[in-house]
């Protein structure tokens, strides 16, 4: 099982501050960015993905581990990092630094976890996959970058900072979805609206440390959801579909805004009407900035996304228990979801986000609920062989 520490550690990503030597129109967090960034790569992914050296389950993987990376060199400037990344002797003692800080909260995932994460820093090969996450990690720092040029017009900097990100941008000219971007007003326009949620904050009604967005919230429900996954043995597509989910699960409330849950069970209906209205928005907004080939696949992830899902004989098809999908479906033919799982990690974002905002003194009495009413919903529970109730007492200690 997931231990707390990892938990806390991957969530410390919303305290980072990026670009905090620019003037800036509101606070830009490092997991918003690296949520941004995968949904770009899925983006990009998708044209890249017959390729023979790229793998899905690498660039998920790649993703976490660049986030883990930036957990321990949060202080370190991009221009000096990419210095220190020129020297190779330099840049492989400063990943050995970073595989010695980030071991004692991995041990959970298990030897083959770490291995992996080892040889990404250490021995990685600049294939498609890899290509993919630099693409879209240079997109997400453009797209930022672009949010703060026109306030900081004669900035220090400014000139060179715009210079250097183009020219690492057009290093990936030449990966098929970087040239559909570029010709393609309307994709950009959908990898502008996933961005766009990052300025919805959650809890947005209470004073809250650390302020985390939407978007950084799926990206948080997204890695938890693989990280359970990996733990109770999914198969590679098991491991996609749970990831993907999290990641674009709360993408129709770019248009809708965050309600929170108390608001929408007070009035009888309300939920049902608000997805609802999701959905029609979504037809009418979302799918017209997509790939038609894309939508099914984004319908999937974005519509009833706590349904248990497997394809059989072509038809999807709703699966009781997590449970089930273990024992009879884990297998990539049957392409399957857990959304059970994927509403467990849902909610146990929304009790970390609860109980850090009461360990950092907030006092609003919706974090005290929140807290205790997920703690007894979960107590003695299991999802998939996974003791959630064991990783709430967890969080007493």
């Amino acid at each position: 099982m997931l231990r707390k520490s990892l938990i806390l550690k991957i969530f410390d990503a919303a305290y980072m501050q990026r670009w905090n030597d620019k003037l800036r129109p509101m606070d830009l967090i490092e997991l918003d960015k690296q949520a941004h960034k995968m949904i770009i790569a899925y983006f990009l992914g998708k044209y890249s993905e017959k390729e023979n050296d790229f793998c899905w389950f690498d660039l998920i993987e790649g993703g976490i581990f660049d986030l883990l990376q930036r957990l321990v060199i949060t202080d370190i400037k991009p221009p000096v990092f990419y210095k220190i990344r020129e020297d190779q002797e330099k840049y492989r003692r400063l990943n050995k630094f970073v595989l010695e800080e980030m071991e004692s909260y991995l041990n959970s995932l298990g030897p083959e976890f770490f291995g992996r994460f080892e040889k990404y820093l250490l021995d990685r090969e600049n294939n498609t996959t890899y290509q993919v996450l630099e693409a879209a990690h240079n997109y997400a720092s453009y797209w930022e970058f672009s949010l703060i040029e026109s306030i900081n017009p004669q900035g220090f900097e400014m000139q060179e900072i715009a210079a250097s990100l183009k020219e690492r941008l057009l290093q990936y000219r030449d990966l098929p979805g970087m040239r559909v971007l570029e010709k393609n007003p309307d994709y950009r326009s959908f990898i502008d609206l996933g961005g766009h949620l990052r300025f919805q904050a959650r809890w947005s009604h209470l004073q809250r440390i650390p302020r985390t967005s939407v978007l950084g919230h799926s990206l948080f429900v997204a890695i938890l959801a693989y990280l359970f996954t990996l733990k109770i043995g999914g198969v590679e597509r098991r491991c996609y579909n749970n990831f993907f989910t999290g990641l674009f699960h709360d993408l129709p409330e770019v248009l809708t805004r965050d309600i929170i849950s108390p608001v929408k069970k007070s009035i009888p209906g309300l939920d049902e009407l608000i997805k609802g209205i999701e959905v029609e928005q979504m037809d009418k907004v979302v799918y017209p900035l997509l790939p038609p080939e894309f939508i099914p696949e984004i319908e999937r992830f974005t519509r009833d996304e706590f349904s248990n899902l497997i394809i059989e004989n072509g038809q999807e098809k709703k699966v009781k228990s997590a449970q089930d999908i273990t024992d009879k479906y884990n297998k990539n033919f049957f392409n399957p979801r857990d959304g059970e799982l994927l509403r467990a990690v849902d909610h146990l974002a929304a009790f970390v986000e609860a109980r850090v905002a009461i360990d950092n003194g907030g006092i609003s009495p919706e974090f005290f609920d929140a807290v205790h009413s997920l703690r007894g919903q979960y107590r003695g529970s299991k999802i998939a062989g996974l003791n959630f109730g064991e990783l709430y007492a967890d969080f007493q200690a």
